[in-house]
């Protein structure tokens, strides 16, 4: 009994500190729906068929390194857009929310409103220490195909540096 109990004690506190892995490189990302900061309903099989697409999960509109990252997209969104990509962001704040961050700081891409945390998910983004949301970032292709992922709680700026970096890669791909 003992035994039995600190078997699923440990097993609860592993957990807290488990994050799901990431969709693998290489592997089709998921066809979903979710709703924009204008309540639109956004499709991605659309949005992939259409070019490079960039999403990136963040954990809370407004919070300080959202921000930072958000700003950071934004200040980048032109080198996103001459190398053919979209910039998509997803979290699981609410429409009227993602409405006033995207005002606030003049975010000229689309953010997706992930209540429920079904498209997380889907994109196998877990929870750091058990509790916050992931903050992962997704380069897929044309076809849907996941052709980078980049994962860090604190290095808010470093995913844009890392995509654009798969950008350059792909672009030079594409001419060979």
């Amino acid at each position: 009994m003992k035994q039995t109990f600190l078997l699923l004690l440990t097993m609860n506190l592993f957990s807290l500190f488990a994050r799901a892995e990431p969709l693998a490189v290489g592997t089709s990302a998921p066809l979903i729906t979710a709703k924009n900061q204008d309540s639109q309903d956004v499709v991605f099989g659309d949005v992939y068929a259409k070019g490079i697409t960039l999403v990136y999960f963040y954990p809370k509109d407004e919070s300080f390194g959202c921000t930072k990252e958000a700003c950071s997209f934004r200040d980048s969104y032109e080198d996103f857009k001459e190398a053919g990509a979209e910039v998509i962001g997803i979290s699981s704040d609410n429409v009227s929310s993602h409405q006033a961050f995207a005002a606030n700081h003049k975010l000229p891409f689309t953010l997706l409103s992930d209540k429920g945390e079904a498209v997380a998910e889907k994109y196998h983004v877990g929870k750091s220490l058990g509790v916050l949301p992931g903050r992962v970032t997704f380069v897929i292709d044309k076809q849907g195909i996941i052709r980078m992922i980049f994962s860090s709680q604190i290095n808010f700026t470093r995913h844009v540096e890392e995509a654009l970096a798969m950008l350059k890669q792909l672009k030079t791909q594409e001419t060979e």
